[in-house]
């Protein structure tokens, strides 16, 4: 393969893998006419991040898409797929795939409103209809009949959830984002202030009941945490495999979960986790003997002064 050129070799792959990249339609047209033009062929090509798939026709056509990725996602045209125009604005409504997902877009200005597609909505079933209905969040509710502030419902990183000044309740369903009421987003809200709970954490909100498990008999939900959905015993949580619907989690799966979880034994402390030294308790130092009166009395007595040595006196001179 050294000695072949880039083309040849791209040439070659296309011919031998061509079913795998590119398989049998089941209305019968062709899998290699691009989907976004119409007219150009799709195939695979070379670029600065590695091997992907492509139009004939760019670069007046730049659909591209990821080899082994989301079909759906990644024939998205890098303009984004058009769904319609917003009949209030005229701005056109697209389909996008950013960093962190896909999400729909309102206009082409600066900054344009977005929307991210939720979790358990699939990209391929995202329409006009539902895009304009994730572009209206957040969506007001109304206002609180004790304070009068309004009452907003929204999809934030953890999920769906109703929020009041700064009590956030979680929903168990997307679709109660577009649907819900005052009354029910009001009692929710008392819910959530009533059950307090230490600051920064959520409470996680059930999404849906399973029954009971069928060696232990103890009650198996599904439930919406910090870090995402979940299930659980009551004990023993187990994390849903990435792109599982919680709705579609049934007993037998959160039975499988829980058991697999359960074998993998208790979480590890952290690595920067310390274990408390004992203290080393010191023996104290023996008090040092006071000195008695006697010794004391010695020490202070001044010292007896020496006694001075006389001088001889000079011999007196005789008269005459």
């Amino acid at each position: 393969a050294g000695e072949k050129r880039t083309t040849e070799i791209l040439d070659a792959l296309n011919e031998a893998l061509g079913p795998l990249f590119f398989p049998a339609k089941e209305d019968g047209s062709d899998p290699r006419v691009c989907p976004v033009c119409g007219t150009g062929q799709l195939s695979l090509k070379r670029g600065k991040f590695g091997a992907f798939v492509g139009c004939s026709n760019y670069p007046e056509c730049k659909m591209t898409r990821a080899i082994g990725g989301n079909n759906a996602e990644a024939s998205m045209p890098a303009e984004g797929q058009l769904l319609g125009v917003d009949p209030e604005t005229g701005l056109e409504v697209k389909l996008k795939s950013g960093r962190f997902g896909p999400y729909v877009q309102l206009g082409e200005e600066d900054k344009p409103k977005r929307s991210s597609i939720p979790k358990g909505w699939k990209v391929e079933d995202i329409d006009f209809e539902k895009a304009l209905k994730l572009l209206t969040l957040p969506r007001p509710v109304g206002a609180h009949p004790e304070d009068g502030e309004m009452i907003v419902a929204n999809i934030g990183r953890y999920g769906p959830y109703v929020q009041h000044n700064k009590t956030y309740a979680n929903l168990p369903d997307v679709s109660e984002v577009f649907e819900i009421g005052l009354n029910r987003a009001v009692s929710l809200i008392a819910e959530k202030a009533a059950g307090g709970g230490r600051r920064g954490r959520n409470t996680p909100t059930a999404l849906k009941e399973l029954g009971a498990h069928p060696e232990s008999g103890k009650a198996l939900k599904v439930l919406s945490g910090r870090y995402g959905p979940y299930v659980s015993d009551g004990e023993i949580h187990a994390t849903l495999p990435n792109n599982t619907d919680p709705q579609s989690v049934d007993l037998d799966l959160a039975v499988q979960l829980i058991a697999a979880r359960e074998a993998k034994g208790p979480s590890k402390k952290g690595r920067g986790a310390k274990t408390a030294k004992p203290k080393v308790v010191k023996a104290a130092k023996p008090a040092a003997a006071k000195p008695t009166k006697a010794k004391s009395a010695a020490k202070t007595a001044p010292k007896p002064k020496k006694a001075a040595a006389a001088k001889p006196k000079a011999p007196k001179k005789a008269s005459a």
